[in-house]
C-alpha cells in the first residue's frame, strides 16, 4: 500500500516522530496506522533500552501553580540541543500540567498519568526518546500545596526553578524570596527543620577540624621557634621541592618532621575539650546561618537577613516552605 504525504502527517502529529520517522513506520506497516504508532513506539523503547546507562546532564526544568497547588518537574536528556527543543520543551510543560491538574504528590504518580492525547506520561517520555535518540528521564520532582504559591524560573532558561509558600498575600515579598533561594541554594527554612542527622554530621566535621586546626597551630609554632620557616616544611612535596632549591637542608628537613610528629602527638593528647566544643558550636552556627534560608544574608540588603526582610514588609508575615532544583552542577 502507497504511504501518502496526510498518511504521514497524521503520524507525525500523533506521535511528534520525524517525518522520515512516520514514512518508515508506514511502510513497514503497510499504511497501517496503529501499527505505524506501535512501530514508533517500540523504537523508543529499543532506543531507551540500549542507552539506557547514559548519563542524562541536560534536561528542562519547569514549574507551575495552579487552584493551590505548585510543582517543579525536570525532563532530563543527554544534550542541551535536545533539551532546548520546542518539542521537548512542550513535552515537559504537559507533563507538568497534567501534574499540578491532578495535583501529584511522587514522580510514580505522574509516570503513570495520560496526557490530553492519551498517551501515558511514562510512555510519551519513551517515544520522544526514540525519536531523539537521546535517554530521556523525569527527574526532580516536587511539590507544595496551599495558597500563597510563588515560582520563579530562573533566567527563564529552563534550568532552575524555585517556588516558595508564604503565610499570607505578598507578592514582592514572595518573587523576592524564590530569587534568594535560587542563588543562595539554602538547604532548610530554618535550624529545626535541618534533619538531626545533618546536624550531627556538621558538628562532627566540624569539631575534627577544630582539633586539627589546633595541632597544626601548634606544630607551625613550634617549628618556627626552632628557627625553620614552617611554610617551606609543611608538605612532604614542599620538603623535596624546596631541599632541591636550595631553601632548605637535609637537616633542617628531618628536625622539622620530629618537631611536627611530637608536637602534633602532644597537642592531640591535651586539647581543651570545652574550647573544641564552644570552636564547634560556632562553626555548626555558621552553617545554619548559610544554608537556613530565614537566617540566611537578604541578597537585596547585607544588612538584614531574610527574616527581617520579610517582617518589615508585614509583621505578620512569614515563610511557610520553599522548593528548589536545577540542572546545574553546583
Amino acid at each position: 500500500m502507497a504511504v501518502t504525504i496526510a498518511d504521514i502527517q497524521k503520524l507525525r502529529k500523533m506521535t511528534g516522530a520525524g517525518l522520515s520517522d512516520c514514512k518508515k513506520a508506514l511502510t513497514e506497516a503497510d499504511g497501517d496506522l496503529e501499527k505505524a504508532i506501535e512501530l514508533v513506539r517500540e523504537r523508543g523503547l529499543a532506543i531507551a533500552a540500549k542507552r539506557s546507562d547514559r548519563e542524562t546532564s541536560n534536561g528542562c526544568v519547569l514549574v507551575k501553580v495552579e487552584n493551590g497547588f505548585g510543582a517543579i518537574i525536570a525532563l532530563k536528556c543527554e544534550t542541551d540541543f535536545v533539551a532546548n527543543g520546542k518539542d521537548f520543551i512542550a513535552l515537559t510543560q504537559s507533563i507538568l500540567d497534567a501534574a499540578v491538574a491532578n495535583k501529584c504528590k511522587s514522580i510514580e504518580e505522574v509516570q503513570a498519568l495520560k496526557l490530553a492525547d492519551g498517551t501515558v506520561v511514562s510512555e510519551a517520555v519513551t517515544q520522544r526518546s526514540g525519536i531523539t535518540g537521546e535517554k530521556m528521564e523525569l527527574d526532580g520532582y516536587m511539590y507544595l500545596e496551599g495558597e500563597n504559591i510563588y515560582t520563579y524560573n530562573h533566567q527563564n532558561i529552563n534550568l532552575l526553578c524555585t517556588m516558595v509558600q508564604l503565610s499570607k498575600d505578598n507578592e514582592e515579598v514572595g518573587h523576592q524570596i524564590t530569587m534568594q533561594v535560587a542563588a543562595m541554594k539554602p538547604i532548610a527554612l530554618d535550624e529545626a527543620s535541618v534533619p538531626q542527622e545533618v546536624k550531627d554530621s556538621e558538628f562532627k566535621v566540624a569539631v575534627e577540624k577544630t582539633k586539627e586546626e589546633q595541632v597544626e597551630k601548634a606544630v607551625v609554632s613550634a617549628i618556627n621557634k626552632a628557627g625553620i620557616n614552617a611554610n617551606l616544611v609543611d608538605s612532604e612535596d614542599h620538603i623535596s621541592s624546596n631541599i632541591a632549591k636550595g631553601w632548605l637542608t637535609e637537616e633542617e628537613a628531618e628536625k622539622a618532621r620530629d618537631i611536627r610528629t611530637k608536637v602534633a602527638a602532644e597537642k592531640a593528647a591535651n586539647l581543651p575539650e570545652q574550647m573544641i566544643q564552644n570552636i564547634a558550636k560556632g562553626r555548626l552556627a555558621k552553617f545554619f546561618k548559610e544554608n537556613c534560608l530565614v537566617n540566611q544574608e537578604f541578597i537585596q540588603d547585607s544588612k538584614m537577613n531574610v527574616a527581617e526582610y520579610v517582617k518589615s514588609n508585614d509583621k505578620e508575615l512569614s515563610i511557610v516552605d520553599f522548593k528548589r532544583f536545577t540542572l546545574r552542577a553546583e
